[in-house]
């Protein structure tokens, strides 16, 4: 005969016996005055999501809640085989225990199990859920933060009297690890709470979740290129100012990527917000000393020169503690021309000796000052001689005035002219033997184009009889290379005055004058001859010097202001490298200061990039 299980009929009866008188709202309790323990804990799975800027929670855990039913016990000897019983959530009393802090749309969104019960009525309740719970996301220190969001659980409607909460650890053995979020752990705590209406306490259970952000992903893509845009910001000083703009407008975009994430709120500004701010500050001052670094650089000349507390600290302080000289300031400076003494010599000074001296690092040599000398010397002795009688001793030889500098116009190598691209001017005196007869005494005066009428009477170009082109005592040969000077033309100036003794080649044909006195044994003849030859040299060296006074005058000014541009233009290059060091400091200092703020900085270093 063959042996049937009996397990059926007595579990069959078992659930008829002990659901016969069973009320689920009735606490199952042996002595109503005692409380109900049932003891609670949290297994987490998942952190599914973390909401920063609407400040929510998403998490996939179980709800793990233990306690005794005094009405669901039996005699495991009576019911044989007949171990636990299952019970559905209505079946029998479960305690109505909630999140509390739930931003459900249901508010409650776990699962309703059964209820496991053994035959001493220990009673296991693990209902599962996608809990959505509300989050105090702190986001001062993003993306090096930490968030601790709470999960807060209690009875909804018994007091402490009647359920007492006991907590059990969390557990997280079986939690599966998120690609934005490390779990550092979930602590809990037990409290009770007070309200005025009651005098019985409140118990609930808050599990704390606490999260580290990854770094890695906002590393990446945020961090490296905030700091390249401000280590690009460096190179935009002294450029043009549109480069600038363009890296505003670049953190402007990352600005906007952060304030996507990051939740509307007052309390505290991010820290990769500080670092975006404190960046754009730099490229909009970056902005601000290229445009006057610019304006230095294209100063004007000719709107006026630099004010004494600009030269002062731009041009000495400023250089002098930043170590930068002036092109030029340590090379040596070449021996000085000595001057003549004569007042014309002071009132014809060199441009570069003048009142650029103190701003010109390496002022140039010139000759115009003693070529004006000579000049005016030699038109003096001219002049006197002129008038010399006919048999003075004077009238035989012409000797250089004292102070006149013999100057050789060789077509070798010459040294640099200060005077920009004006020709050189110069004057030479040239020894010639005197002739053996000395009864031809007089002088002829050659020129490029008889310009007088005394020049044709005084012996011409080869005259016949006694007017032949006999040379005496040392005459002076000037040579004039006469062209328009560059800047001239085209100009309001007046142009330079031309001699009256041009070649009829071009205006800027070679004249060679030679002058010389008349001989004492035909003076009476030729006296009115000298006379008209001095007159008409006087007034040619008049003409030439007020000429070369012009181009004296020209030069000088040239050469202001080209000072005067040196002068801003080094000042813009001070401005330049003061920013430069400035922003580099404050930009390296920023950086330290700001991303290095962060409690778990080298945490979040050594576990997200090491």
């Amino acid at each position: 005969m063959a042996s049937v299980s009996k397990q059926g009929p007595h579990q069959r009866h078992l659930l008829r016996e002990l659901l016969r008188d069973y009320n689920p709202m009735e606490r199952p309790v042996a002595n109503d005055s005692h409380p109900l323990i049932v003891r609670f804990s949290f297994i987490l799975m998942q952190v599914m999501d973390v909401d920063e800027k609407n400040q929510i929670l998403t998490t996939n855990a179980w709800l793990q809640m233990n306690w005794y039913d005094h009405y669901l016990q039996w005699n495991q000897s009576e019911y044989p085989g007949v171990k636990n019983l299952r019970f559905s959530s209505d079946q029998v009393w479960t305690p109505d225990i909630l999140m509390y802090n739930s931003a459900h749309d249901k508010f409650d969104a776990s699962f309703k199990t059964n209820v496991l019960v053994n035959s001493s009525g220990f009673c296991e309740f693990l209902p599962p859920g996608i809990f959505i719970s509300t989050c105090n996301v702190d986001v001062r220190w993003f993306p090096f933060d930490i968030q601790r969001c709470e999960m807060k659980f209690g009875s909804w409607t018994f007091d402490g009297w009647h359920v007492d909460m006991q907590m059990k650890a969390a557990d997280i053995s079986g939690y599966m690890p998120n690609g934005e979020w490390d779990l550092l752990g979930v602590p809990g705590t037990r409290n009770e709470n007070f309200y005025d209406c009651c005098a019985a306490p409140y118990p609930d259970v808050t599990f704390v979740v606490t999260l580290r952000r990854r770094t890695l992903y906002y590393a990446l893509n945020l961090l490296i290129p905030c700091v390249l845009l401000s280590s690009m910001t460096l190179l935009m000083i002294g450029l043009n100012g549109k480069r600038g703009i363009t890296v505003l407008l670049s953190l402007t975009v990352f600005m906007l990527m952060v304030a996507e994430i990051m939740p509307a709120t007052s309390d505290s500004v991010p820290l990769i917000g500080q670092y975006f701010v404190s960046t754009m500050v730099i490229v909009g001052m970056s902005v601000v000393a290229t445009v006057i670094v610019l304006k230095f650089n294209h100063h004007d000349p000719n709107s006026g020169g630099m004010p004494k507390w600009v030269e002062l600290v731009l041009l000495q302080w400023v250089p002098w503690f930043l170590r930068m000289k002036r092109p030029g300031e340590t090379a040596e400076l070449p021996p000085p021309i000595p001057a003549h003494g004569s007042s014309q010599n002071k009132g014809l000074s060199s441009p570069t000796t003048t009142g650029t001296t103190a701003t010109t690092p390496n002022p140039a040599p010139t000759i115009l000052p003693q070529t004006l000398g000579f000049l005016q010397a030699r038109l003096a002795q001219l002049s006197h001689q002129g008038h010399v009688p006919a048999g003075h001793p004077a009238a035989h030889q012409a000797t250089p005035p004292p102070g006149a500098v013999q100057r050789d116009v060789s077509p070798g190598p010459q040294a640099p002219q200060p005077n920009g691209h004006l020709p050189y001017m110069g004057f030479q005196t040239f020894p010639v033997p005197a002739e053996p007869e000395p009864e031809l005494g007089n002088r002829t005066v050659s020129r490029g184009r008889a310009a007088a009428g005394g020049g044709e009477a005084g012996g011409g170009r080869g005259g016949g009889g006694g007017g032949g082109a006999s040379i005496g005592d040392t005459p002076p040969i000037l040579h004039h290379h006469h062209s328009v000077p560059p800047g001239f033309e085209g100009s309001s100036q007046p142009a330079p005055m031309s001699p009256p003794f041009e070649s009829s080649s071009s205006a800027a044909a070679d004249t060679v004058i030679e002058v010389g006195g008349c001989e004492g044994g035909v003076a009476g003849a030729h006296g009115h001859v000298c006379a008209a030859q001095a007159d008409c040299v006087d007034g040619q060296l008049q003409a030439l010097l007020e000429e070369v006074r012009f181009i004296v005058e020209h030069v000088r000014e040239q050469d202001r202001r080209l000072s005067v541009a040196e002068q801003w233009q080094f000042a813009s290059a001070v401005i330049d490298r003061l920013c430069f060091i400035g922003f580099s400091v404050f930009n390296i200092i920023c950086t330290i200061a700001i991303l290095m703020a962060a409690p778990n900085f080298g945490e979040a270093a050594s576990k997200d990039f090491l």
